[in-house]
This record gives C-alpha cells, sequence and structure tokens, in this order.
C-alpha cells in the first residue's frame, strides 16, 4: 500500500513478494506484477461492460422491435376487428334482405294459394255452369230455314226506370217526338185555368240509363227450376201441389221455404231450407207428378243466382216526355190535369196528341216509370 504527498513517495512497508517459482521479487517487479493484475481485471471489467452495453443495446433494439409489433398487433386486432364489424354488419343486411326475400316469397306464395283456390272455385262454379246449360228448361222452338252469322256474347235488355217527381211538376208523353220537341222549344207557356192563367216551363227529362252490365252467376244450393209444366192448371193450386210434392222426402224433397211462379217463362223457382236437397233433385232431372188425375213429367234444373260486378251507366234524354215546373196549387189535383192535358193536346198551343201524362200536386211527391221503347228515346 502506498500513501501519496506533495513532496515525494515514502516506503512503507519493506514486505517481498514472491514469484511463481518461489523466488523473492523485488518491489518494483511486484508493483509492476500488481499492476498486470489489475490491468487484466480492468480489462475484463471493460470487456465485461462492453458485453453488458451490447446485451443493453440488443434488448433495447428488441423491445423496439417489440414495441413495434406490439403496435403493429395493436393495428391489425383493431383493423380486424372494424373489418369483422363491417363483415357483421354486412352480414346483418344480408340476413336481413334475406329474412325480407323470405317474407316476400311466403306472401308471394299465400296469394298464389289464394288465387290457386280461387281458381278451382272457378273452375267448379264453371263445371256447374257448364252442367246447367245442358240441363236449362226445354223450349220448343221452329227453325225457318233461315240462319244469320253467329252474335256476341250479349244480351239486350229493355230497362224500367223509377224517375222521382217532386210536388207542382207534371210528365206528359206525346205520340210524336215533333210535338215533345216543338213544346221544349217554346220553353215558357201559359195554360189559361178559368178566369186566371198560370205560366210553367217545360225542361227535357233526362234519365240515367244502363249501358252495359256484367253479371257473375253461379248455381244456387237452396233452389230449383221447375219446368214443363201444364199451362190449364190454377196458379195457387198448381203451387200447392208443387210444395206438397217436392216437400216429401220420398221424392227426394224437403222442407220448402217459399215458391214462386215466374209467369214470363212459364217455370217456378222453389226455395228450400236446407242445401243439399236442390242438388239431389236437380240430379234426378225429370220427376213424375200427378196433378188434376193427370201425371205430368216435370223437369228439374239448377237455379243461377246473379249479381252485377260491373254497371256503366248513359245519360238519355228522353225524346217524347217534356217535364213542366211551376204548377201552383190552386185547383184541385184533378181538375188540374184534366186542364193541362187538354191545353197541351190543343194545336193551337203547340201541342199534339197525347200518350201518358203524370201530375205530382205541390206538396207530394210521385214516381214515374219509364221504359225503352226504341234505343234512343224513352
Amino acid at each position: 500500500m502506498f500513501l501519496h504527498s506533495e513532496d515525494d513517495f515514502s516506503l512503507v512497508s519493506t514486505a517481498t513478494a514472491q514469484g511463481l517459482d518461489g523466488s523473492v521479487l523485488s518491489p518494483l517487479d511486484s508493483i509492476r506484477k500488481e499492476i498486470e493484475k489489475y490491468k487484466e481485471i480492468c480489462d475484463q471489467i471493460i470487456t465485461d461492460q462492453n458485453d453488458l452495453r451490447n446485451d443493453r443495446d440488443k434488448l433495447q433494439q428488441m423491445t423496439e422491435e417489440f414495441k413495434l409489433r406490439s403496435v403493429k398487433l395493436k393495428q391489425q386486432r383493431e383493423d380486424e376487428e372494424v373489418e369483422r364489424s363491417l363483415t357483421l354488419d354486412t352480414d346483418k343486411e344480408k340476413l336481413a334482405e334475406l329474412q325480407l326475400e323470405e317474407q316476400k316469397l311466403q306472401e308471394e306464395a299465400e296469394r298464389l294459394q289464394t288465387e290457386l283456390r280461387h281458381v278451382d272455385e272457378m273452375n267448379q262454379q264453371l263445371k256447374q255452369e257448364t252442367q246447367v246449360t245442358t240441363a236449362v228448361p226445354e223450349r220448343k222452338v221452329v227453325f225457318t230455314g233461315a240462319t244469320g252469322e253467329e252474335g256476341s256474347s250479349s244480351f239486350d235488355m229493355n230497362p224500367r226506370i223509377v224517375y222521382p217527381m217532386e210536388g207542382g211538376t207534371a210528365l206528359i208523353t206525346f205520340e210524336d217526338e215533333e210535338v215533345a220537341q216543338k213544346i221544349l222549344s217554346m220553353n215558357y207557356h201559359d195554360v189559361q185555368l178559368g178566369e186566371c192563367s198560370i205560366r210553367l216551363e217545360a225542361r227535357p227529362v233526362q234519365l240515367l240509363m244502363p249501358s252495359y252490365i256484367e253479371v257473375e252467376t253461379h248455381v244456387s244450393n237452396r233452389r230449383i227450376l221447375v219446368s214443363n209444366l201444364p199451362k190449364d192448371v190454377e196458379e195457387s193450386r198448381l203451387l200447392d201441389k208443387l210444395e206438397l210434392f217436392f216437400s216429401k222426402s220420398r221424392n227426394g224433397g224437403g222442407e220448402v221455404e217459399s215458391l214462386e211462379l215466374l209467369h214470363d217463362s212459364g217455370t217456378v223457382v222453389i226455395t228450400f231450407l236446407e242445401d243439399t236437397i236442390a242438388k239431389r233433385l236437380t240430379d234426378m232431372e225429370n220427376h213424375t207428378v200427378e196433378l188434376l188425375g193427370k201425371k205430368y213429367r216435370l223437369r228439374v234444373t239448377p237455379f243461377l243466382n246473379g249479381k252485377i260486378i260491373d254497371l256503366q251507366t248513359r245519360v238519355s234524354e228522353s225524346r217524347r216526355t217534356v217535364q213542366l215546373v211551376g204548377i201552383p196549387n190552386i185547383m184541385e189535383e184533378d181538375n188540374m190535369q184534366d186542364n193541362l192535358e187538354i191545353h197541351f193536346q190543343k194545336s193551337s198551343n203547340g201541342g199534339g196528341e197525347v200518350d201518358a201524362f203524370l201530375y205530382s200536386p205541390p206538396g207530394k211527391t210521385a214516381l214515374a216509370v219509364f221504359e225503352e221503347d226504341s234505343p234512343e228515346s224513352a
């Protein structure tokens, strides 16, 4: 060990050192030996420090790499989350679209099922109507030898139009169309009633006429149509006999609700309380009924119920009928009607032969019935 002073170095120990071989070293050699030893230790320490520094640098580099990798992994995870979220939203949208499409398909399937049932019902109805066309009441016709082109599936109508009349009005139907048009062209008419006169206004009569009617028919399950009836049997007696015959179960009948004679066709409509009897009777078709000691072969056919599904109308002006308005209540109804009819029968007043006259006094109402006697007149 050495002590340092400002003046000089002084030896404080005289111990000697020995070499490896046991020889005694001088102090200087010993010091030199110590210096080399510590130098080696220092070099080793420096080497260790360098190794530690290298290891530290490597660790720092690895740390930075791990940090970067962590950032990348975090960003990747966030990107994957965003992508997964977008994919989930897309899948949800696709699922919603598929559910909506499924709902539409179900609705379409239900609609088609409904249409199919309707088609089946229509098919069944057409089958019944086809059967009806082959089982209509018989009508004898005579072929005259004349043929014509096949017409369209339409028919002509003779409408009966109910026209409401207000009080203080009258309707005059002239035999000649020209007379009615002349009365209308004169507009106002002064009618002499004893010592006084009244002024009436002539107006055209406009009627709402059907121009097109579409009727949907189906076979009634409670009604039948009976034809080939005898002409020489009283109506009430005929209906009683038919009710008695068709109310008996042994004749295929049942309890009768009502009977109606159709005078235009000479057939009878029978309505039953139960809805299974009509078909049973129409399937048998021909029935032998005893009336007044005679047996008649009657024909039973299905009865068609009709329902108007389309109605188109047009306004038509009566060519022979004129409406008079402004008639005051100044005399008895019969006297007023007679005076007005006489006035408009005179040619000097612009009138002519009167076909029909209807008067509605003030304070009352009436209903006039029009029947079409030509395509353009009522």
